[in-house]
Protein backbone atom coordinates (compact mmCIF):
# COMPACT_ATOMS: atom_id res chain seq x y z
CA UNK A 1 0.00 0.00 0.00
CA UNK A 2 1.23 3.60 -0.58
CA UNK A 3 3.04 5.14 2.37
CA UNK A 4 0.86 7.49 4.42
CA UNK A 5 1.88 10.92 5.57
CA UNK A 6 2.79 11.24 9.24
CA UNK A 7 -0.14 12.44 11.37
CA UNK A 8 0.88 15.09 13.91
CA UNK A 9 -0.83 14.45 17.24
CA UNK A 10 -2.18 17.53 18.99
CA UNK A 11 -0.04 18.17 22.11
CA UNK A 12 -3.03 19.83 23.80
CA UNK A 13 -5.47 17.04 22.95
CA UNK A 14 -8.12 19.64 22.15
CA UNK A 15 -10.34 17.33 20.03
CA UNK A 16 -9.36 13.85 21.14
CA UNK A 17 -12.39 12.02 19.77
CA UNK A 18 -11.89 13.35 16.25
CA UNK A 19 -8.23 12.37 16.52
CA UNK A 20 -9.18 8.82 17.61
CA UNK A 21 -11.43 8.48 14.57
CA UNK A 22 -8.71 9.72 12.25
CA UNK A 23 -6.21 7.27 13.71
CA UNK A 24 -8.58 4.32 13.28
CA UNK A 25 -9.44 5.35 9.72
CA UNK A 26 -5.74 5.18 8.80
CA UNK A 27 -5.57 1.47 9.60
CA UNK A 28 -4.58 -0.82 12.49
CA UNK A 29 -1.37 1.16 12.95
CA UNK A 30 -0.19 4.43 11.48
CA UNK A 31 2.84 6.66 11.79
CA UNK A 32 2.37 9.71 13.99
CA UNK A 33 4.43 12.63 15.24
CA UNK A 34 4.59 12.77 19.05
CA UNK A 35 6.11 16.16 19.85
CA UNK A 36 8.69 15.69 17.12
CA UNK A 37 9.28 11.95 17.55
CA UNK A 38 7.92 9.55 14.93
CA UNK A 39 6.14 6.47 16.26
CA UNK A 40 3.56 3.91 15.17
CA UNK A 41 0.20 4.61 16.82
CA UNK A 42 -1.62 1.30 17.24
CA UNK A 43 -5.41 1.50 17.57
CA UNK A 44 -6.59 -1.93 16.44
CA UNK A 45 -7.31 -3.76 19.73
CA UNK A 46 -6.33 -7.22 18.47
CA UNK A 47 -3.02 -5.96 17.06
CA UNK A 48 -2.36 -3.87 20.16
CA UNK A 49 -2.90 -6.83 22.49
CA UNK A 50 -0.58 -8.90 20.31
CA UNK A 51 2.17 -6.28 20.48
CA UNK A 52 1.71 -5.73 24.22
CA UNK A 53 2.39 -9.41 24.84
CA UNK A 54 5.09 -9.96 22.23
CA UNK A 55 8.66 -10.71 23.28
CA UNK A 56 9.67 -8.77 20.16
CA UNK A 57 8.41 -5.50 21.66
CA UNK A 58 10.33 -3.80 24.47
CA UNK A 59 9.86 -0.77 26.73
CA UNK A 60 13.60 -0.41 27.36
CA UNK A 61 14.57 2.62 25.28
CA UNK A 62 18.24 2.53 26.22
CA UNK A 63 18.63 -1.03 24.97
CA UNK A 64 16.23 -1.12 22.04
CA UNK A 65 15.63 2.38 20.63
CA UNK A 66 18.48 3.57 18.41
CA UNK A 67 17.17 7.15 18.61
CA UNK A 68 17.26 7.23 22.43
CA UNK A 69 20.47 9.17 23.04
CA UNK A 70 19.79 11.89 20.49
CA UNK A 71 16.13 12.20 21.52
CA UNK A 72 16.17 12.51 25.30
CA UNK A 73 18.26 15.67 25.27
CA UNK A 74 15.62 17.66 23.40
CA UNK A 75 12.30 15.81 23.78
CA UNK A 76 9.76 17.22 26.26
CA UNK A 77 8.62 13.67 27.09
CA UNK A 78 12.15 12.42 27.83
CA UNK A 79 11.16 11.41 31.37
CA UNK A 80 8.65 8.89 29.98
CA UNK A 81 11.41 6.90 28.28
CA UNK A 82 14.44 7.71 30.45
CA UNK A 83 13.17 6.58 33.87
CA UNK A 84 14.68 3.40 35.24
CA UNK A 85 11.83 1.42 36.77
CA UNK A 86 9.41 -1.35 35.82
CA UNK A 87 7.55 1.03 33.47
CA UNK A 88 10.55 0.97 31.11
CA UNK A 89 12.03 -2.41 32.03
CA UNK A 90 12.15 -5.47 29.78
CA UNK A 91 12.44 -9.19 30.42
CA UNK A 92 14.21 -10.25 33.60
CA UNK A 93 14.66 -6.68 34.86
CA UNK A 94 10.93 -6.10 34.61
CA UNK A 95 10.12 -9.32 36.47
CA UNK A 96 12.61 -8.44 39.23
CA UNK A 97 11.23 -4.94 39.75
CA UNK A 98 7.59 -6.01 39.55
CA UNK A 99 8.13 -8.71 42.19
CA UNK A 100 9.40 -6.08 44.60
CA UNK A 101 6.37 -3.83 44.14
CA UNK A 102 3.61 -6.43 43.91
CA UNK A 103 3.15 -6.91 47.69
CA UNK A 104 2.02 -3.28 48.03
CA UNK A 105 -0.97 -4.05 45.82
CA UNK A 106 -1.91 -7.53 47.01
CA UNK A 107 -5.60 -8.36 47.40
CA UNK A 108 -5.18 -8.37 51.18
CA UNK A 109 -3.44 -4.97 51.19
CA UNK A 110 -6.17 -3.45 49.01
CA UNK A 111 -8.86 -4.88 51.28
CA UNK A 112 -7.05 -3.38 54.28
CA UNK A 113 -7.12 0.00 52.51
CA UNK A 114 -10.88 -0.11 51.94
CA UNK A 115 -11.76 1.44 55.29
CA UNK A 116 -9.16 4.18 54.81
CA UNK A 117 -10.51 4.99 51.35
CA UNK A 118 -14.08 5.17 52.64
CA UNK A 119 -12.96 7.45 55.48
CA UNK A 120 -11.06 9.82 53.20
CA UNK A 121 -14.03 10.11 50.82
CA UNK A 122 -16.44 10.74 53.70
CA UNK A 123 -14.18 13.46 55.12
CA UNK A 124 -13.83 15.14 51.74
CA UNK A 125 -17.60 15.18 51.26
CA UNK A 126 -18.05 16.47 54.81
CA UNK A 127 -15.93 19.41 53.76
CA UNK A 128 -18.39 20.16 50.96
CA UNK A 129 -21.50 20.05 53.16
CA UNK A 130 -21.46 23.78 54.09
CA UNK A 131 -21.57 24.65 50.39
CA UNK A 132 -24.52 27.04 49.83
CA UNK A 133 -27.30 25.75 47.59
CA UNK A 134 -26.59 26.60 43.97
CA UNK A 135 -22.96 27.61 44.64
CA UNK A 136 -20.56 25.89 42.20
CA UNK A 137 -17.81 23.66 43.56
CA UNK A 138 -14.98 22.17 41.54
CA UNK A 139 -15.05 18.42 42.19
CA UNK A 140 -11.74 17.86 40.43
CA UNK A 141 -10.09 20.09 43.03
CA UNK A 142 -12.12 19.03 46.06
CA UNK A 143 -12.70 15.31 45.47
CA UNK A 144 -10.96 13.77 42.44
CA UNK A 145 -7.55 15.27 43.31
CA UNK A 146 -7.29 14.88 47.09
CA UNK A 147 -8.59 11.31 47.35
CA UNK A 148 -5.91 9.43 45.36
CA UNK A 149 -3.07 11.67 46.52
CA UNK A 150 -4.09 11.00 50.14
CA UNK A 151 -4.37 7.24 49.57
CA UNK A 152 -1.09 6.85 47.66
CA UNK A 153 0.53 9.21 50.15
CA UNK A 154 -0.41 6.90 53.02
CA UNK A 155 0.64 3.81 51.10
CA UNK A 156 4.02 5.32 50.25
CA UNK A 157 4.48 7.24 53.50
CA UNK A 158 4.53 10.72 51.94
CA UNK A 159 4.23 13.32 54.73
CA UNK A 160 1.11 15.48 54.48
CA UNK A 161 3.17 18.63 54.03
CA UNK A 162 4.80 17.16 50.91
CA UNK A 163 1.60 16.08 49.14
CA UNK A 164 0.87 19.40 47.43
CA UNK A 165 4.42 19.56 46.13
CA UNK A 166 4.10 16.11 44.58
CA UNK A 167 0.76 16.99 43.05
CA UNK A 168 2.19 20.02 41.27
CA UNK A 169 5.20 18.28 39.71
CA UNK A 170 3.26 15.12 38.79
CA UNK A 171 0.75 17.29 36.94
CA UNK A 172 3.68 18.63 34.95
CA UNK A 173 4.73 15.13 33.90
CA UNK A 174 1.41 14.68 32.10
CA UNK A 175 1.28 18.19 30.57
CA UNK A 176 2.47 17.71 26.99
CA UNK A 177 2.36 21.42 26.16
CA UNK A 178 5.47 22.20 28.24
CA UNK A 179 8.60 23.33 26.46
CA UNK A 180 11.81 21.33 26.83
CA UNK A 181 13.03 23.87 29.38
CA UNK A 182 9.80 23.74 31.37
CA UNK A 183 9.73 19.93 31.30
CA UNK A 184 13.36 19.78 32.42
CA UNK A 185 12.67 22.13 35.30
CA UNK A 186 9.61 20.12 36.28
CA UNK A 187 11.63 16.90 36.28
CA UNK A 188 14.24 18.53 38.51
CA UNK A 189 11.51 19.59 40.92
CA UNK A 190 10.05 16.10 40.90
CA UNK A 191 13.37 14.46 41.71
CA UNK A 192 14.01 17.02 44.45
CA UNK A 193 10.70 16.03 46.05
CA UNK A 194 11.58 12.34 45.74
CA UNK A 195 15.00 12.92 47.29
CA UNK A 196 13.33 14.69 50.21
CA UNK A 197 10.99 11.75 50.70
CA UNK A 198 13.87 9.26 50.62
CA UNK A 199 15.87 11.33 53.12
CA UNK A 200 12.93 11.66 55.51
CA UNK A 201 12.22 7.91 55.39
CA UNK A 202 15.86 7.03 55.92
CA UNK A 203 15.82 9.25 59.01
CA UNK A 204 12.44 8.04 60.27
CA UNK A 205 11.27 4.77 58.68
CA UNK A 206 7.60 3.91 58.92
CA UNK A 207 5.09 1.22 58.00
CA UNK A 208 4.97 2.18 54.33
CA UNK A 209 6.24 1.05 50.94
CA UNK A 210 8.99 3.67 50.72
CA UNK A 211 10.53 2.50 53.98
CA UNK A 212 10.25 -1.12 52.87
CA UNK A 213 11.99 -0.43 49.55
CA UNK A 214 14.69 1.57 51.34
CA UNK A 215 15.31 -1.25 53.80
CA UNK A 216 15.61 -3.72 50.94
CA UNK A 217 18.01 -1.44 49.08
CA UNK A 218 20.19 -0.66 52.10
CA UNK A 219 20.33 -4.25 53.34
CA UNK A 220 21.39 -5.59 49.94
CA UNK A 221 24.03 -2.93 49.24
CA UNK A 222 26.40 -2.86 46.26
CA UNK A 223 23.55 -2.48 43.80
CA UNK A 224 21.73 -5.43 45.36
CA UNK A 225 18.31 -6.02 43.94
CA UNK A 226 17.46 -2.32 43.60
CA UNK A 227 19.86 0.43 42.55
CA UNK A 228 19.56 3.98 43.90
CA UNK A 229 18.24 5.13 40.51
CA UNK A 230 15.71 2.29 40.38
CA UNK A 231 14.58 3.12 43.91
CA UNK A 232 13.93 6.76 43.11
CA UNK A 233 12.28 6.06 39.77
CA UNK A 234 10.12 3.32 41.29
CA UNK A 235 8.83 5.80 43.85
CA UNK A 236 8.16 8.21 40.97
CA UNK A 237 6.16 5.56 39.13
CA UNK A 238 4.08 4.51 42.12
CA UNK A 239 3.22 8.04 43.20
CA UNK A 240 2.47 9.43 39.73
CA UNK A 241 0.57 6.39 38.42
CA UNK A 242 -1.31 6.01 41.70
CA UNK A 243 -2.44 9.60 41.62
CA UNK A 244 -3.03 11.17 38.21
CA UNK A 245 -4.85 8.31 36.54
CA UNK A 246 -7.39 7.88 39.35
CA UNK A 247 -8.12 11.61 39.33
CA UNK A 248 -9.12 11.40 35.68
CA UNK A 249 -11.37 8.35 36.06
CA UNK A 250 -13.29 9.98 38.92
CA UNK A 251 -13.60 13.16 36.85
CA UNK A 252 -14.78 11.35 33.71
CA UNK A 253 -17.23 9.10 35.56
CA UNK A 254 -18.94 12.04 37.25
CA UNK A 255 -19.08 13.88 33.94
CA UNK A 256 -20.59 10.89 32.15
CA UNK A 257 -23.34 10.43 34.73
CA UNK A 258 -24.23 14.12 34.93
CA UNK A 259 -24.49 14.46 31.15
CA UNK A 260 -26.50 11.26 30.67
CA UNK A 261 -29.47 11.18 33.04
CA UNK A 262 -30.74 7.93 31.51
CA UNK A 263 -27.55 6.20 32.66
CA UNK A 264 -27.95 7.56 36.18
CA UNK A 265 -31.50 6.23 36.07
CA UNK A 266 -30.12 2.74 35.34
CA UNK A 267 -28.09 2.96 38.54
CA UNK A 268 -30.96 4.15 40.67
CA UNK A 269 -33.27 1.49 39.27
CA UNK A 270 -30.75 -1.26 39.99
CA UNK A 271 -30.13 -2.08 36.33
CA UNK A 272 -26.43 -1.29 36.83
CA UNK A 273 -24.07 -0.87 39.77
CA UNK A 274 -21.04 1.24 40.61
CA UNK A 275 -18.65 -1.34 39.23
CA UNK A 276 -20.44 -0.99 35.90
CA UNK A 277 -19.82 2.76 36.06
CA UNK A 278 -16.13 2.25 36.75
CA UNK A 279 -15.59 -0.25 33.93
CA UNK A 280 -17.61 1.65 31.33
CA UNK A 281 -15.78 4.86 32.21
CA UNK A 282 -12.44 3.08 31.86
CA UNK A 283 -13.55 1.85 28.44
CA UNK A 284 -15.23 5.03 27.24
CA UNK A 285 -12.85 7.66 28.64
CA UNK A 286 -9.70 5.96 29.97
CA UNK A 287 -7.41 8.01 32.20
CA UNK A 288 -4.57 7.75 29.68
CA UNK A 289 -5.06 8.30 25.95
CA UNK A 290 -1.65 7.29 24.60
CA UNK A 291 1.30 5.69 26.41
CA UNK A 292 4.85 6.42 25.17
CA UNK A 293 6.73 4.31 24.11
CA UNK A 294 7.60 0.75 23.07
CA UNK A 295 10.17 -0.46 20.53
CA UNK A 296 10.31 -3.20 17.92
CA UNK A 297 13.11 -5.72 18.44
CA UNK A 298 12.60 -7.08 14.92
CA UNK A 299 10.60 -6.18 11.83
CA UNK A 300 6.89 -6.60 12.61
CA UNK A 301 4.56 -7.10 9.62
CA UNK A 302 1.16 -5.45 9.96
CA UNK A 303 -2.21 -6.78 8.73
CA UNK A 304 -2.44 -4.12 6.01
CA UNK A 305 0.95 -4.91 4.49
CA UNK A 306 2.99 -2.23 6.25
CA UNK A 307 5.91 -3.08 8.52
CA UNK A 308 7.08 -1.68 11.83
CA UNK A 309 10.83 -1.81 11.30
CA UNK A 310 13.26 -3.01 13.94
CA UNK A 311 14.11 -0.15 16.31
CA UNK A 312 11.04 1.95 15.49
CA UNK A 313 8.92 3.35 18.31
CA UNK A 314 5.36 2.23 19.07
CA UNK A 315 2.66 4.30 20.75
CA UNK A 316 -0.08 2.35 22.52
CA UNK A 317 -3.23 4.37 21.73
CA UNK A 318 -5.50 2.90 24.40
CA UNK A 319 -8.37 5.37 24.15
CA UNK A 320 -8.81 4.95 20.40
CA UNK A 321 -8.58 1.15 20.72
CA UNK A 322 -11.19 1.07 23.48
CA UNK A 323 -13.73 2.63 21.12
CA UNK A 324 -12.85 0.52 18.10
CA UNK A 325 -16.02 -0.72 16.35
CA UNK A 326 -14.37 -4.09 15.72
CA UNK A 327 -14.36 -4.54 19.49
CA UNK A 328 -17.55 -2.85 20.71
CA UNK A 329 -19.63 -2.57 17.56
CA UNK A 330 -21.54 0.38 16.18
CA UNK A 331 -22.22 1.72 19.69
CA UNK A 332 -18.55 1.87 20.72
CA UNK A 333 -18.73 5.66 21.14
CA UNK A 334 -21.76 5.44 23.44
CA UNK A 335 -21.49 5.44 27.25
CA UNK A 336 -23.77 2.54 28.20
CA UNK A 337 -23.79 1.02 31.69
CA UNK A 338 -25.89 -1.90 30.47
CA UNK A 339 -23.34 -2.85 27.81
CA UNK A 340 -22.82 -6.62 28.32
CA UNK A 341 -19.06 -6.54 27.63
CA UNK A 342 -17.06 -3.56 28.87
CA UNK A 343 -13.61 -4.92 28.03
CA UNK A 344 -10.91 -2.28 27.74
CA UNK A 345 -7.19 -1.58 27.77
CA UNK A 346 -7.26 1.26 30.28
CA UNK A 347 -4.84 -0.53 32.60
CA UNK A 348 -2.70 -1.93 29.80
CA UNK A 349 -2.32 -5.59 28.87
CA UNK A 350 0.23 -8.33 29.38
CA UNK A 351 3.22 -8.19 31.70
CA UNK A 352 2.93 -4.41 32.12
CA UNK A 353 -0.71 -4.56 33.26
CA UNK A 354 -1.14 -1.94 36.00
CA UNK A 355 -0.50 -3.34 39.48
CA UNK A 356 -2.58 -0.55 41.00
CA UNK A 357 -5.76 -1.38 39.05
CA UNK A 358 -7.63 -2.89 42.05
CA UNK A 359 -6.83 0.14 44.20
CA UNK A 360 -7.92 2.57 41.47
CA UNK A 361 -11.18 0.69 41.01
CA UNK A 362 -11.82 0.78 44.75
CA UNK A 363 -11.17 4.51 45.00
CA UNK A 364 -13.35 5.44 42.02
CA UNK A 365 -16.31 3.25 43.04
CA UNK A 366 -16.19 4.50 46.63
CA UNK A 367 -16.00 8.16 45.62
CA UNK A 368 -18.89 7.86 43.17
CA UNK A 369 -21.19 5.91 45.46
CA UNK A 370 -20.74 8.25 48.40
CA UNK A 371 -20.98 11.39 46.24
CA UNK A 372 -24.24 10.46 44.54
CA UNK A 373 -25.79 9.11 47.75
CA UNK A 374 -24.88 12.25 49.69
CA UNK A 375 -25.91 14.65 46.92
CA UNK A 376 -28.68 13.04 44.82
CA UNK A 377 -29.53 16.37 43.13
CA UNK A 378 -25.98 17.08 41.95
CA UNK A 379 -25.74 18.74 38.54
CA UNK A 380 -23.13 20.32 36.29
CA UNK A 381 -22.71 24.04 36.92
CA UNK A 382 -21.71 24.76 33.31
CA UNK A 383 -22.73 23.33 29.93
CA UNK A 384 -20.82 20.13 29.15
CA UNK A 385 -19.28 21.83 26.11
CA UNK A 386 -17.57 24.32 28.46
CA UNK A 387 -15.57 21.64 30.27
CA UNK A 388 -12.01 22.19 29.05
CA UNK A 389 -9.73 19.19 28.48
CA UNK A 390 -6.36 18.95 30.16
CA UNK A 391 -3.57 20.18 27.88
CA UNK A 392 -2.17 16.74 27.21
CA UNK A 393 -2.02 14.01 24.59
CA UNK A 394 -1.52 11.55 27.46
CA UNK A 395 -3.75 12.48 30.38
CA UNK A 396 -7.51 12.37 29.78
CA UNK A 397 -9.43 14.64 32.12
CA UNK A 398 -10.79 18.16 32.53
CA UNK A 399 -9.10 21.27 33.83
CA UNK A 400 -12.00 21.74 36.22
CA UNK A 401 -15.30 20.01 37.00
CA UNK A 402 -17.70 22.64 38.41
CA UNK A 403 -20.96 21.24 39.80
CA UNK A 404 -23.84 22.35 41.99
CA UNK A 405 -24.34 19.88 44.78
CA UNK A 406 -27.84 21.20 45.40
CA UNK A 407 -30.07 23.23 43.06
CA UNK A 408 -30.25 26.97 43.62
CA UNK A 409 -32.86 28.05 46.16
CA UNK A 410 -36.16 28.71 44.40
Amino acid sequence: MPEQSILVLDPAGADRHAEYRTLRERGPATRVDVLGVTAWSVTDPALLKELLTSSQVSKDARAHWPAFAETVATWPLALWVAVNNMFTAYGGDHRRLRRMIAPAFSARRIQDLRISVEKVVSELLDGLEPQPAGEPVDLRTHLAYPLPIAVIGRLMGVPDDQLDGFRSVVDGVFDTTLTVEQATANTAGLYEALNQLIASKRAQPGDDMTSLLLATRDEEGDGGSLTDEELRDTLLLMISAGYDTTVNVIDQAITALLTRPEQLAHLRAGRADWNDVVEETLRHEPAVKHIPLRYALSDIPLPDGQTIAKGEAILASYAAANRHPDWHGATADDFDLTRPAKDHLAFGHGVHFCLGAPLARLEVATALQQLFERFPDIELAVPAADLLPLPSLISNGHQALPVRLRPSAG
